[in-house]
């Protein structure tokens, strides 16, 4: 299993693979933009309407703006994989890094170290610059959630990144990955949940989103939560992994 392992030099070649896809190192820009700008934006226009003008839970109304930034940690996610898929690159990769476990690990690694420190500083940032706008009703930093809400959602994005890393390197496809997760996200998972009851907790984004709920509803707590959207992204990069190793350059 140590041989598996990354080493220094290959993790270094995935970052300058990332970091020369201007799309893909663009995408986890994109988070922090995205993620903390709409958030200051939105509660900038109408955080102190009234009480509640950003959702009846103060906590999750800060981060408003994760439903926006959430879809580029999809793009990054996917953007860094499917790249591999195109033009003859994986044959070259593989090449290079003869060892896949070693070479899949070495790239999902250095994308998930990406994500999880573009997700840290965005969700601090995010809550401070929301916060700043809401006037009389704004959350202090320490109030009952707020540390957490702050840690859980880089994970959040953190996973989200992982998830669609994950399916493309099953499917092969950063395009078919994102529109199939996109409208997943953004329509199908609450047209199912009215529909499904108390399963439709267990799906990823909203499992991963109790984190950001000030009192926890349904089955799942924050941690627990985040850790079925874990085991989502797991299942999912374990397939890639399967895929990976059985299917041809």
């Amino acid at each position: 299993m140590r041989a598996a392992l990354p080493t220094p030099s290959t993790l270094h070649s995935e970052w300058i693979k990332i970091r020369s896809l201007r799309g893909t190192l663009g995408a986890l820009v994109a988070v922090f933009a995205a993620t903390a700008g709409i958030q200051a934006l939105t509660a900038a226009a109408i955080g102190q309407a009234e009480a509640g003008s950003l959702g009846d839970d103060p906590l999750t109304g800060a981060y408003y703006g994760l439903n926006f930034g959430q879809i580029a940690a999809m793009v990054f996610g996917a953007g860094a994989l499917s790249a591999e898929f195109h033009n003859g690159a994986l044959r070259t990769s593989l090449a290079a890094v003869p060892h896949r476990t070693r070479f899949y690990l070495s790239k999902i690694v250095t994308v998930g170290a990406l994500a999880l420190l573009a997700g840290q500083i965005t969700g601090l940032v995010t809550f401070f610059a929301g916060q700043a706008f809401m006037g009389p009703y704004a959350l202090e930093f320490g109030d009952p959630g707020t540390y957490r809400a702050v840690v859980g959602s880089g994970l959040y994005l953190t996973l989200m990144a992982l998830f669609a890393a994950g399916l493309t390197a099953v499917l092969r496809s950063g395009t078919v990955v994102l529109s199939l997760l996109i409208p997943f996200v953004l329509l199908v998972s609450f047209v199912v949940g009215e529909a499904a009851g108390g399963a439709a907790q267990f799906l990823p984004d909203r499992a991963g989103q109790v984190v950001l709920h000030t009192q926890a509803e349904g089955d799942l707590g924050p941690w627990t939560g985040l850790g079925v959207m874990a085991l989502w992204a797991g299942a999912a990069l374990f397939g890639g992994w399967v895929a990976l190793r059985r299917r041809d350059a």
